[in-house]
């Protein structure tokens, strides 16, 4: 096991433990991303994903905020991608330019080939990903234990939405076409994704993250009738899978964060969903998630990201609305953005 330097600022792990705490952990989530001139030096001339497979650029982006900032944020998370599951799996996935991430040959039916291909492939998520596990264990040097380290991955329903989309969608017209014409194919998929996430995360812990975070970020394309058939059952397969992988690693577990963007019909379920921390988006009121969590799971979030291109004034306004409704902070509340910064 890899010997760390001691953790000098556990505020966030104590908050997400349930104590009290004398004022509220903050960190942002892409608060390591291209708003920052020193991310565009390290970058260089190396597209996003090859960023991602370089465990020496990757723990540069992700203590890059740390640096920055120092002593006003309260974790790193580290600099990767939820789509690095799809490409363990065996799919191409680039970024391009201006547009995002794009899969050159997405699902496009159970019979198409692709699919048996996928789901019948062993993957090994300890060989393919390893360059991640490098980059925590690097970042987790890195920090000196200035604050803790998130790990992440992509919820099972986002990562089948781009497989089959093929990148971003306004409509969502091919994930619908799955869930709804072929039901039973997408919870064979579903749960092969789940599987590789919860093991993908174990990695992650043993490479050095002391948190992670689960994004369920299409979320809200579900109904809550599907969302309880297509996206919950597999978000309870990890936090359930994930403790019992890390004692079989003879590791201990680690807090478990959901954010299932746009979900808000969801938080009571998400709630007793054994994730002791769970994200909210911008458009649930704090005070009233506050009553529906009624102490069972640490809230996180929840500023409208759009609020960044306002004034100071603005932006000074809405923390301290967003404190009050949050019950001052002091207790069961991680300050964040309702969704990823998305400055230019």
């Amino acid at each position: 096991m890899t010997e760390f330097a001691p953790l000098k600022n556990d505020l966030l792990l104590r908050t997400v433990r349930g104590e009290r705490v004398e004022r509220p952990p903050i960190w942002v989530m892409r608060q390591a991303g291209r708003y920052l001139p020193e991310y565009h030096e390290a970058k260089g001339s190396h597209d996003f994903f090859a960023c991602c497979r370089s465990p020496e650029i990757s723990s540069t982006l992700t203590v890059q905020p740390i640096d920055r900032y120092d002593g006003l944020i309260d974790a790193a998370i580290i600099f990767s991608d939820i789509l690095v599951i799809p490409q363990a799996m065996g799919m191409a996935v680039e970024m391009l330019e201006g547009k995002g991430p794009h899969f050159p040959n997405p699902l496009r039916s159970p019979a198409d080939g692709q699919y048996e291909e996928i789901l019948s492939r062993q993957v090994d998520v300890e060989e393919e990903l390893n360059y991640v596990y490098q980059a925590i264990t690097m970042t987790r040097h890195k920090l000196k234990g200035r604050v803790p380290l998130f790990g992440f991955c992509g919820a099972p329903w986002t990562l089948l939405c781009y497989m089959v989309e093929g990148g971003g969608s306004k409509m969502f017209v091919q994930s619908k076409t799955w869930i709804y014409k072929y039901p039973e194919e997408s919870k064979k998929m579903l749960h092969k994704i789940a599987q590789l996430c919860a093991q993908y995360l174990a990695w992650q812990v043993k490479a050095g993250a002391q948190i992670i975070q689960v994004f369920d970020s299409w979320a809200a394309e579900l109904s809550p009738s599907t969302f309880k058939t297509f996206s919950l059952p597999y978000l309870r397969y990890i936090s359930k899978d994930l403790p019992q992988i890390l004692r079989t690693m003879k590791l201990e577990p680690v807090p478990m964060v959901v954010f299932a963007k746009g979900a808000w019909y969801a938080l009571d379920e998400l709630c007793e969903s054994e994730y002791q921390a769970v994200g909210l988006d911008w458009l649930q009121d704090p005070a009233q998630a506050m009553k529906v969590a009624n102490d069972r799971v640490v809230l996180q979030g929840n500023m409208d990201p759009g609020v960044l291109y306002g004034s100071k004034e603005a932006i000074s306004a809405e923390v301290q609305d967003m404190v009050r409704g949050f019950g001052g902070g002091k207790h069961g509340w991680i300050a964040n953005l309702g969704h990823g910064e998305h400055l230019p």
